[in-house]
């Protein structure tokens, strides 16, 4: 049996965020709402989860002596991971040992927040362990190895560094006369080293060691669309949200919509891949599983061990928000999720997350400087009925940031898109007396 303690009390369920952005921002909310005490960390003041949090802590969370002196300080039940890079060798150690005599548990496990932050790890388990369909591949770790590896899989094809998020550090590579710079950007822009615990002087090498960063070289497969499989491993056994499709420029989300159409037999494929990969990875929680379609084929491409940027749009489709699902999942709460029908009307086995119907979700993306970011043009924004907007509360902006989100459902995809993209174009965003709309 499940039982919550009182927050600010000895007997509080307590959570440790690591990471308080949008996404555990909306964590820390329905955590709230169960009466969990909620711990959130991020490396700047007044976080978007820090703003609903009981307390925060600002550091470096790539520096696991200081993460361990606040886990040792907050002693949490449970350790959330929202973003990579953290210092996972110390996550992975509390796990295993604990802390005075207590046990902690790292969300959804430290094996799969170590392998997930590390493209090696997770295409090694996901392609030579579970024989999962990929784009082939090679790792390098000089230019020469890229050459090579380009040679064996032909133009295109793309560069990735192993650890790097958000697109940061690829390229797709036309031509050998494209490698040198291919992979100089890759050096530059990926995040940390492949020491496992994400700390790094930002270009890619280690403490200022001169060893190249190794990269991943990838066949470029010409699939028709890319979709976002959140899948949930709990109580309740391994449970499906319906496919979102969605557009990202430069790495970054921009739009999602819910459901993506699909072949049924790539369906199929689709959640047999999402539900063995997280099954691998093991622990209770959502996990958003990025995959390739060409037809009916299904290729596994990258997978996130906590809610997902995409999903988002699941805040209006579901009942069940892909935040409220990993919350439930973690705590051990049941997920009420309905057995889909396949073939001839039998019963397929999938348990799916009841969608209330096509939905959308736009980002609000801004450019500009200021730390005094205010927000008008709500009421024509909000207009338009079965829409709704989450302003993230972001304390500043340096470039381009997301600052918010527009929500929509429709009639269709293509009608709740349109409404979704009309919400994001009428929110007007002051930067110091500068609209940008």
């Amino acid at each position: 049996m499940v039982t919550i303690g009182t927050p600010l009390s000895e007997n509080a369920t307590k959570v440790l965020l690591c990471g308080s952005g949008e996404l555990g921002k909306e964590v820390a909310i329905e955590l709230q709402r169960l009466g969990v005490e909620v711990v959130a960390l991020d490396r700047y003041e007044n976080a978007p989860a820090m703003q609903v949090a009981h307390r925060s802590y600002v550091l470096q969370m790539t520096d696991g002596a200081a993460l361990r002196e606040i886990i040792e300080k907050e002693m949490p039940d449970f350790i959330v991971p929202e973003i990579e890079a953290i210092a996972t060798d110390t996550l992975a150690e509390i796990e295993k040992t604990g802390i005075r005599g207590k046990k902690i548990k790292v969300v959804p496990s430290a094996k799969a927040v170590q392998l997930t932050m590390n493209r090696e790890g997770i295409r090694r388990l996901a392609a030579e362990k579970l024989k999962l369909k990929t784009s082939a591949y090679y790792f390098a770790e000089s230019e020469e190895e890229v050459q090579n590896a380009a040679k064996k899989l032909g133009f295109p094809c793309l560069i990735k560094p192993i650890m790097s998020s958000s697109g940061k550090g690829q390229s797709v590579i036309r031509s050998a006369s494209q490698i040198k710079d291919a992979f100089d950007k890759s050096q530059r822009e990926a995040r940390g080293s492949s020491s496992g615990d994400g700390s790094g002087d930002g270009s890619g090498n280690s403490n200022g060691n001169s060893k190249p960063m190794k990269v991943i070289v990838e066949e470029f497969i010409e699939f028709d669309y890319e979709i976002t499989l959140l899948t949930v491993q709990s109580v309740s056994g391994t449970i499906f949200c319906e496919p979102i499709g969605h557009v990202q420029i430069n790495g970054d989300y921009r739009e999602s919509w819910q459901p993506q159409k699909m072949d049924p037999v790539a369906l199929k494929r689709a959640r047999n891949i999402a539900g063995k990969i997280t099954k691998a990875l093991g622990g209770y929680g959502i996990f958003g599983v990025e995959l390739f379609v060409k037809g009916k084929t299904v290729y596994f491409n990258e997978v996130s061990p906590r809610p997902h940027d995409t999903g988002m749009v699941t805040m209006i489709s579901q009942d069940l928000s892909e935040f409220a699902l990993h919350t439930r999942a973690f705590l051990e709460l049941p997920i009420p999720a309905e057995t889909v029908k396949g073939k001839k009307g039998k019963k397929s086995g999938f348990k799916v997350v009841k969608l209330n119907g096509p939905a959308a979700s736009k980002a609000i993306f801004r450019t500009g400087t200021s730390n005094k970011i205010s927000y008008s043009g709500l009421e024509k924004a909000l207009e338009e009925k079965e829409t709704q907007i989450r302003l993230f509360g972001k304390p500043e902006i340096k470039g381009e940031r997301r600052l918010g989100v527009a929500l929509a459902k429709g009639k269709s995809v293509k009608e709740a898109r349109k409404n979704a993209r009309k919400v994001d174009k009428a929110v007007c965003i002051n930067l110091n007396g500068v609209d940008y709309d």
